[in-house]
């Protein structure tokens, strides 16, 4: 049985298998309307979700599956003291598949160990996020045409933001890519992702504080919010909060075809005059989100088209 708890649980034949599948149903979405007729899924979601818990819920019930689930820990046993590893023992019986979101670095990991059916990483804390990932790989594919030959920008909270973690461990893979790491110094990426994935791989990268001297040089900027939920410190939130804004002024200096990524929700990062900018894809990327999960939740149940 197949889990996804990082994006690396997926070779880059079976990355590409996903992103097949689900530009398939962009294309045909009825096609795959029964595919999953009489499987449950699961969503057990410990910290708030707006984008990936619906979209989960939606891609199985587009899928012809129903869901079941919770929405908080405080409306779970979990409130009860519940360990992770007792409640998906009990879900195993209830459903056919698992998506986790837990505030807890490798918790979902926990789960797998214990699950009798497939569990999702819907996010761990600052670890992963694989399906942002996934989702991230889709609307990059699908719109720019490749995953290689690319300058791709991030920006802001690169310390705690679980999905530039998750899409750089993603991204090495392809060749010829570069990464230009834009974040105030108390934010910079962590020293493990820097050392282990970046220079053991040897993938160009350089870190700079200053967005607009690197904006001609991107293909893809990644945009990120400062997550207060991550700060110990309220003083340190609101210090680095407005670090780095993205306006219409900044997007001159862009290329024509550069795509603005944001996995939301958006705080104040980007001004909302950048929506009318047809380089920005962030609300395409949240709605591939949906196809992206269809197609996973297909993999791993081993479903196929009559």
């Amino acid at each position: 049985m197949k889990h996804l708890i990082s994006p690396l649980d997926l070779s880059v034949s079976e990355l590409k298998e996903i992103l097949d599948l689900a530009g398939d149903i962009i294309l045909d979405p009825k096609k795959y309307a029964n595919v999953c007729h009489g499987k449950k899924l699961a969503t057990l979601f410990y910290e708030p979700s707006t984008r990936t818990r619906l979209s989960f819920e939606a891609a199985m019930l587009n899928l012809g599956g129903s869901v079941l689930g919770f929405s908080s820990a405080d409306s779970s046993s979990a409130a009860k003291g519940e360990s992770v590893a007792d409640t998906i023992r009990v879900i195993s019986s209830y459903a056919d598949i698992c998506a986790m979101r837990h505030p807890k670095e490798g918790a979902p990991l926990v789960a797998s160990i214990y699950s009798s059916i497939p569990v999702i990483n819907a996010g761990d804390g600052g670890h992963n996020h694989p399906t942002q990932t996934l989702t991230d790989l889709l609307t990059i594919q699908t719109l720019k045409g490749r995953l290689n030959n690319l300058t791709v920008g991030f920006c802001g909270d690169l310390k705690f933001g679980r999905t530039v973690h998750s899409l750089i461990n993603a991204l090495v893979r392809y060749e010829n890519i570069n990464f230009v790491l834009i974040s105030p110094d108390e934010l910079k990426i962590p020293t493990y992702l820097r050392e282990e994935v970046l220079d053991a791989n040897h993938v160009p990268y350089k870190e700079v504080k200053v967005l607009e001297e690197v904006m001609p040089q991107l293909d893809l900027l990644y945009m990120t919010r400062v997550q207060k939920e991550r700060f110990f410190n309220e003083e340190d939130y609101i210090r680095l909060k407005d670090s780095f804004i993205l306006d219409a002024k900044k997007m001159e200096y862009a290329k024509k075809d550069m795509l603005v990524l944001h996995p939301l929700p958006r705080v104040n990062e980007i001004a909302t005059e950048v929506d009318k900018d047809p380089r920005a894809v962030y609300f395409k990327q949240a709605e591939f989100g949906v196809y992206v999960r269809m197609a996973l939740i297909m993999k791993l149940l081993e479903v196929e088209t009559c």
